[in-house]
């Protein structure tokens, strides 16, 4: 049976916390090489890469400079996306990244967030009759900003089948590390946190 590569694409913004798309980053990418150590001779499980507004670099909210490997006009088909938070105003004022966000979504698996990303999944149109959670401290915005949503706290994730949303920041890994078990099994998802040195929040 042939295998076939799950691309992931994390997009990157000006602003963007840095753990927030460092933390899935590191979960899919351990993730895919630890299946190729057990698997050497199929494709990859896991291809990640970054995807910017442009493919100019951006500064994380930290400083840390990035350069996208591709802009939103010219990368491959992506399965999951995951979309960080952060500074997330200048992308909530952008149209073309909700149109993007939306289009992606329509021909992916699954589309994540993490932290305050939920709320360009919102402007998005995704989380419309949906439950889902942001950092603890964004909740109440946007719940006023997004009272079709049904915005849950006390939670680190919350799985909405092709949408997926976690609170804040190191969630974002638990997070990951459950779409590993997804998509890969519980067994591989456990090897990955243990290999990162992660106690992992199972439980959402």
């Amino acid at each position: 049976m042939d295998i076939a590569t799950t691309t992931v694409g994390i997009f990157v913004f000006d602003g963007a916390e840095l753990l927030d798309l460092a933390g899935p980053y590191e979960a899919f990418t351990t993730a895919a090489r630890l299946h190729g150590r057990e698997e050497p001779s199929v494709p990859p499980l896991f291809g990640v890469f970054t995807v910017g507004r442009t493919g100019r670099p951006v500064r994380a909210h930290a400083g840390l400079k990035i350069t996208p490997d591709h802009g939103i006009g010219d990368h491959p088909d992506i399965d999951v996306l995951v979309v960080p938070g952060g500074v997330v105003t200048g992308e909530l004022a952008e149209p073309d990244v909700a149109d993007w966000i939306a289009a992606v979504a329509g021909g992916s698996r699954i589309t994540a967030s993490v932290c305050n990303g939920a709320f360009l999944l919102a402007a998005a149109g995704l989380l419309e009759g949906r439950r889902a959670t942001t950092h603890w401290e964004d909740i109440a915005e946007m719940r006023l900003q997004w009272p079709s949503v049904t915005v849950v706290g006390g939670v680190r994730w919350v799985d909405e089948g092709a949408v997926v949303t976690a609170a804040g920041i190191s969630a974002g890994i638990d997070m990951s590390l459950h779409l590993v078990e997804r998509l890969a099994g519980r067994e591989l998802a456990l090897e990955t946190a243990r290999y990162m040195e992660y106690d992992w929040n199972e439980q959402g």
